[in-house]
């Protein structure tokens, strides 16, 4: 008895370490571009254009164009992902091309945000002949985010008990209605979840919109999504390699603000899944 206890405190202290070896790292950083970042935020840095070959001035067209990519491939990548997932989950055999189709999907998620990038720019900016634009952008980072969302859709799809789905068929539902009234409502927290991490990965990403869409320096809002836009990602790239004499702490405070602008819309995705799971 006297061993597994101990067993079991050594244990809890390994998972315990193992947690701070993580959660440490994490913290300091955000700590140290909290502390080196925070004197230069102020409404002039975050609402007006860049100015002086962005030496001087905001980053208001970067937080704008940063939105709308989010926005954009999230609305093109989850309805898509979503279908996708619902149909492998609840209708596509268990077979040899299904298997494959899975296989494809999880490697698929581990492939470089860099080839994802050069897809697009030879299928959305040169094929199709959208150009450098916030479509082009939009699009290429669905792609790229349409394995994470259909991966946790269908473990969100599986992890709903198989009862739901045999009264509701025992009572003469369709299987499309049992999978929109009975499967779906109880999976639309772990489809959020998928959601969640895309939004953290399109916000943050530089290499697929340096090929799509990123502009290097453009005192203006886009107006339409045909546009070129300026990014966060790619504008804090641009202040730390390529512009000598930016103050140290315009470029933490753009770095920030990019944490800041993922950590609201997260919560803002996460407040909407806990209150629809809190009302289910």
């Amino acid at each position: 008895m006297r061993n597994e206890s101990l067993k079991q405190r050594l244990g809890f202290g390994v998972l315990l370490l193992a947690t701070l070896i993580v959660v440490v790292p994490v913290l300091s950083i955000l700590v140290l571009i909290l502390l080196k970042g925070w004197g230069a935020l102020s409404w002039k840095f975050l609402l007006t254009m860049p100015r002086d070959g962005m030496r001087a001035g905001g980053i208001f067209p970067a937080i704008v164009g940063t939105t709308y990519l989010v926005f954009v491939s999230i609305a093109f990548a989850l309805p898509i992902g979503v279908m996708a997932a619902v149909y492998l989950s609840e209708y596509a055999r268990d077979n040899w091309l299904t298997r494959t189709i899975n296989l494809a999907i999880i490697n698929l998620a581990g492939v470089s945000s860099v080839v994802y990038g050069l897809f697009g720019l030879s299928l959305f900016v040169i094929f199709l002949n959208f150009g450098v634009s916030i479509i082009a952008g939009a699009l290429t980072l669905g792609i790229m985010t349409l394995p994470v969302i259909i991966t946790t859709t269908r473990e969100a799809l599986r992890a709903v008990p198989h009862a739901y789905r045999e009264v509701s068929l025992s009572l003469g539902a369709s299987r499309w209605q049992t999978v929109r009234h009975a499967v779906l409502p109880r999976a639309l927290p772990g489809i959020l979840t998928g959601a969640i991490l895309s939004i953290g990965r399109v916000a943050g990403e530089t290499a697929p919109i340096l090929f799509t869409v990123a502009a290097f320096y453009l005192p203006k809002l886009p107006t339409s999504l045909s546009d070129q836009a300026m990014a966060l990602p790619y504008h804090l790239y641009v202040i730390t390699t390529q512009i000598p004499g930016i103050p140290e702490s315009y470029r933490y405070g753009t770095a920030l603000v990019l944490i800041g602008l993922v950590l609201v819309m997260n919560i803002t995705a996460g407040v909407l899944r806990a209150r629809y799971r809190k009302k289910r």
